[in-house]
């Protein structure tokens, strides 16, 4: 499994072709799948922690990252995040 690293930046291209760069915040590996935590790489710069938006991804087996569909699955990983959100 390709791994994805803390401060990594990626593109994410949205509706009408805009691209907005999300930094890797915190990662986790839970169940064998591994998650990143992520915010909008603008709101790292200038926002605190409490005042960005935080989402969690999925890291697909290439390392790219993914949604998670499965709100059983969100809830478990937004939990595990939430516990080890001091170390953000």
């Amino acid at each position: 499994m390709e791994s994805v690293k803390v401060g990594e930046v990626f593109t994410l291209i949205g509706e009408n072709d805009e691209e907005q760069d999300i930094e890797v915040l915190a990662t986790l590996t839970l169940e064998g799948t591994d998650y990143a935590a992520v915010a909008f790489a603008d709101d790292v710069s200038t926002e605190s922690q409490e005042d960005m938006d935080i989402f969690f991804l999925k890291v697909d087996s290439e390392g790219d990252l993914t949604g998670i569909e499965n709100d059983d699955e969100f809830a478990k990983v937004s939990t595990e995040f939430a516990k080890n959100m001091d170390e953000l």
